[in-house]
């Protein structure tokens, strides 16, 4: 049986590999003979299980917020951890904190300590604190941490906010919508029942439709939970939903934006380690993970080149991972020897170009959108008052 097995080698690094064994325990030992500490094994079968989210009840930004807090009051880590799990009333917290603090008490390093639990502490924050251990600066490292996720979820909310009111508006049409086919189109088509005047074509089908809708809502209803489960799974399909992607980064403007928020995104985490005193062919390896596939592939060509001792800028340029002011910027950080705040200040700029984007694209979209639902519903009421207009004409 195949196993994937994290672990930290003896560079106190993390590393994912796989191994084959019988059982987890007998891919631990394997591991461990290897000179790996094991911090996590999953195996490829089949789990029929429901899936429990054990990240839930434990935040890594608060944890840094609290711990960086504690810190600066004097403590030592050893004693603010210990302050931390004493005030914790979640279950999940009071567990990662007193595994943490005991492996402290241990002699463990804090970077290995917090590499127990991968799925509270990503990466590339095990490798900013494992930066923080060569210098000393356990205090920067949060600091610097903090402020980085900062910037990523303030670009995050401003983009779920520009979407909230066309998702409302969006919502609101179709249940205006919903309650016209389903209530007052049928009962103007019993009203016309009763009249000897021929319709209108388009009021025809109108009540046509509504008076099909009222008698087979059940039908609708299965047809419309089915069409939301289809496509539920098929977004759940990962090739589905990478073709998708990819066809949207086909898009003219949408494709440039997305892959400017992208380049953002790899820019202000490249910052981040590199500021912390991580390698840049190592943060480039570390930051994989948060592009698109294909743009995965262009920074692994990057990063190769990078090695073989091209400088960064032409590196990301000829990978197609900068733009004409992305490489100027790369070339003054190099020459500065600043490539940290200068990905930092690059990640701004670009975060910049995203939001004036998002907020462009939300003005135009809005009204569209309320034009497109204001249409629709005015036709349906004009189709269902047609006849009536028709018959007070001919009265006269």
């Amino acid at each position: 049986m195949r196993f994937e097995v994290k672990a930290v080698n003896a560079r106190n690094e993390v590393v994912a590999l796989r191994l084959e064994g019988a059982s987890e325990e007998d891919v631990r030992a394997l591991a461990q003979r290897k000179g790996l500490e094991v911090l996590r094994v999953v195996g490829r079968s089949l789990n029929l299980r429901l899936p429990v989210s054990r990240g839930a009840g434990f935040s890594s930004t608060l944890f840094s917020v609290e711990l960086l807090a504690l810190l600066e009051a004097g403590l030592n880590p050893v004693e603010a951890l210990q302050g931390l799990l004493e005030r914790q009333r979640g279950a999940e917290a009071q567990r990662v904190l007193a595994s943490i603090v005991a492996s402290l008490r241990e002699g463990a390093t804090l970077s290995r300590a917090l590499g127990r639990f991968p799925e509270h502490f990503p990466e590339l924050y095990l490798a900013t604190i494992r930066a923080s251990e060569r210098t000393g600066d356990l205090k920067e490292a949060l600091a610097r941490y903090i402020a980085y996720q900062e910037e990523v979820d303030k670009v995050r909310k401003k983009v779920l906010a520009a979407s909230i009111y066309p998702a409302i508006l969006l919502v609101i049409g179709t249940l205006v919508l919903a309650f016209l086919l389903f209530y007052v189109v049928p009962r103007f088509a019993s009203v016309y029942d009763g009249l000897s005047v021929k319709l209108p074509f388009f009021s025809r089908t109108l009540l046509f439709i509504g008076t099909w809708v009222q008698g087979h809502a059940w039908v609708v209803f299965a047809a419309v939970a089915g069409a939301l489960a289809a496509i539920s799974a098929l977004l759940s399909n990962k090739p589905v939903r990478a073709r998708l992607w990819l066809q949207l980064w086909r898009l003219p403007v949408i494709g440039e934006n997305m892959k400017t928020y992208q380049l953002a995104r790899l820019y202000r985490t490249l910052a981040m380690l590199l500021r912390a005193g991580v390698p840049i062919v190592q943060a480039a390896e570390m930051v994989d993970g948060l592009l698109a596939p294909h743009l995965q592939a262009s920074l692994a060509a990057a990063r190769a080149r990078i090695a073989e001792g091209q400088p960064v800028s032409a590196a990301f340029t000829e990978a197609g991972l900068a733009t004409a002011i992305g490489t100027r910027m790369l070339g003054v950080g190099e020459r500065g020897g600043g490539m940290g705040e200068m990905m930092e200040r690059l990640a701004k700029f670009h975060d910049g170009e995203s939001t004036r984007f998002v907020e462009t694209f939300t003005r135009v979209f809005e009204p569209v959108l309320m034009a497109a639902i204001g249409i629709a519903v005015g036709l349906v009421v004009v189709f269902m008052y047609m006849p009536i207009f028709e018959l007070a004409g001919s009265l006269q």
